[in-house]
């Protein structure tokens, strides 16, 4: 990896979209960041767990400006 890619994956968001804790392992989707534990655990969770609300919500954040 050279220093320009270095520089650009530095600046990437780290902060976990679903449960806003700093993880650096996980995906990037544009300017957001999903943890491997939270990316497993939605996966894994059926639509009829309660938790699958909560999922979607978050998840329209990377689709939907917060005050728009």
């Amino acid at each position: 990896m050279n220093q320009s890619e270095l520089q650009i994956k530095k600046k990437q968001n780290t902060t976990c979209i679903v449960c806003s804790k700093e993880h650096h392992i996980g995906i990037h989707i544009w300017d957001h960041f999903i943890c491997k534990e939270c990316e497993g655990e939605m996966v894994s969770t059926d639509v009829v767990d309660e938790k699958y609300p909560f999922f979607i919500k978050q998840m329209r954040k990377i689709w939907l400006k917060e005050n728009a």
